[in-house]
């Protein structure tokens, strides 16, 4: 009995539990921090916020003071409470044994079991509830009376001494019933919305796992296909170095062959020469006059023949002897320059193959009369002067021109240089847009697309709509990439490596022509 006394003193009068986080009122009364918190918040529409216990009022919301004496009171209690799946009520007049209570008499404030229920009060006023220790939270804390109403104007449950001449007089009241009906409507209104809106969250959820898992496999697949081309290369590369290097090494091992034969008859001629020195040289270094003179024939034949073949020798020398011709560098660089096309048809076999869009020049019959075209019809450059064009359908009223060809399928690709300064667009357009006024500018309508660059300033626009891009650095030199029948515009830097800026997704319907904006000093060339 002093445990469960203990335990209601313990209790929050608002969520009917033990205190958690336990804060005090000026007014005395304590509450768990979240409880109190949640009844103030919905009462701050009026400024004017009470103690649900003893309806104190306070100007404005009052600062929570923690109760760390009745914190630590609340969790001592709670960790000397055996762990029980459901606590049970006893009988308040079974004093002799402990006798499981049936039900609770809220007028009584007592607890029954089912012997005492039968000689228990039969009046109307005598209300019967499911066995509870939590009775001071159903009476009125300053009437003592029974909660029956609940005001709307309050929030707050109240007795009939509260609503007849108490502090609730003339308020809106409604049975608890019915007001636990109402807020249980509202509550199933929310969770049917909060249903709503997780359901929607956990398919966004799935969808993102689907997105993700399908951004998994492609990459798989093209690693696969980059593994594989790669690979392919290098096969191709493997058979091309053996082949060169088989030339090389060939006409090498021709030369050397050549060569050994001659350095091999050389050596025989100068030991026949070092046998023909030595004998003269004996002949020069005898004193006697007659021996010198008797020598064999042989040996002034030997002299005439050396001074024969060394000027034969001599003859020879002075031309090379390229036996098996020099090597054919030409041939090889030949060879070599093969690589590109092995390479690109690699590319094109693993399907990674775009198309530089070649032969791209300006319209001079879309540009705008401030827009220069140069000679060669590569580079669009603003200018204050007007061109004196004539005024036809086709022309744009200002700063923008579109390209000569189209393009209505496939992959392609084009390269551009701009100016450090001034307004510089590029991109792509239907040939039904408008020409004149505000809307024809590229990006302020559905029929085009562009990246727009005013000094370091980036923006992708379609249909009005701008997208801000921050790239690392700026560069003079672009690329644009353009794929028809996936949807897909994309937009690059030509640093080493190549850096992407922004892709851009739609369904085309429509020829697209290259188009390009200028305006303050920003020029465009063509580098395709």
């Amino acid at each position: 009995m002093a445990s469960a006394g203990l335990r209601e003193e313990l209790t929050c009068p608002i969520c009917l539990s033990i205190y958690t986080q336990p804060v005090t009122l000026r007014c005395g009364h304590n509450f768990c921090q979240g409880c109190i918190g949640s009844v103030w918040d919905s009462q701050g529409g009026s400024g004017l916020y009470t103690c649900p216990e003893c309806r104190a009022e306070f100007q404005g919301r009052p600062a929570l003071q923690r109760n760390l004496k009745l914190c630590n009171i609340a969790e001592r209690f709670l960790s000397t409470q055996p762990e029980q799946e459901e606590a049970v009520i006893f009988c308040t007049y079974c004093v002799t044994s402990s006798v499981p209570a049936a039900k609770t008499c809220l007028q009584c404030d007592a607890s029954l079991c089912d012997i005492h229920l039968k000689k228990h009060n039969k009046a109307v006023e005598h209300v019967l509830i499911e066995p509870t220790t939590s009775l001071k939270n159903r009476k009125c804390p300053i009437h003592k009376k029974l909660l029956e109403y609940y005001c709307t104007e309050d929030a707050a449950c109240i007795c009939v001494s509260c609503w007849v001449f108490g502090e609730h007089r003339g308020h809106q009241v409604e049975s608890l019933n019915e007001a636990s009906e109402k807020k249980q409507d509202k509550l199933r209104n929310v969770l049917e919305k909060l249903t709503s809106v997780r359901e929607e969250t956990e398919k966004r959820a799935q969808s993102l796992q689907e997105h993700r898992r399908e951004a998994q496999e492609k990459a798989a697949g093209v690693i696969d296909r980059v593994i594989t081309l790669i690979s392919d290369i290098k096969e191709q590369l493997e058979v091309l170095e053996k082949r060169v290097l088989s030339e090389i090494t060939s006409w090498e091992e021709q030369v050397s062959l050549r060569v050994s034969d001659l350095i091999q008859q050389l050596e025989i001629k100068k030991d026949e020469l070092s046998r023909k020195i030595f004998h003269i040289e004996e002949l020069c270094n005898i004193t006697d006059p007659l021996t010198v003179l008797q020598g064999r024939e042989s040996d002034n034949a030997d002299f005439c023949d050396a001074e024969e073949e060394d000027n034969e020798d001599r003859e020879r020398e002075g031309n090379k002897v390229p036996a098996v011709g020099d090597l054919d560098e030409v041939l090889i660089s030949l060879t070599l320059q093969r690589l590109a096309k092995i390479v690109t048809d690699l590319i094109a076999k693993n399907g990674f193959y775009v198309q530089e869009a070649s032969g791209i020049l300006l319209d001079v019959n879309t540009a705008a009369n401030d827009v220069s075209v140069s000679g060669d019809l590569k580079t669009a450059s603003w200018s204050g002067r007007n061109q004196l064009r004539p005024n036809t359908p086709g022309r744009f009223g200002s700063y923008q021109v579109l390209s000569t060809s189209s393009f209505s399928s496939g992959q392609h690709y084009w390269e551009v240089e701009i100016s450090e300064s001034g307004v510089r667009g590029v991109g792509i357009s239907y040939p039904s847009i408008v020409r004149k006024g505000c809307q024809s500018r590229i990006g302020r309508n559905k029929k085009s697309w562009g990246l727009y660059m005013c000094d370091n300033d980036y923006s992708v626009r379609h249909d009005s709509i701008h997208t801000q891009i921050y790239p690392e650095s700026p560069s003079q030199r672009l690329r644009i990439y353009l794929d028809y029948e996936a949807g897909r515009l994309s937009f690059y830097q030509l640093f080493d490596p190549i850096r992407h800026l922004h892709t851009v997704t739609a369904t085309f319907t429509e020829p697209l022509h290259a188009a390009f904006c200028v305006w303050g000093n920003g020029w465009v060339r063509i580098r395709s």
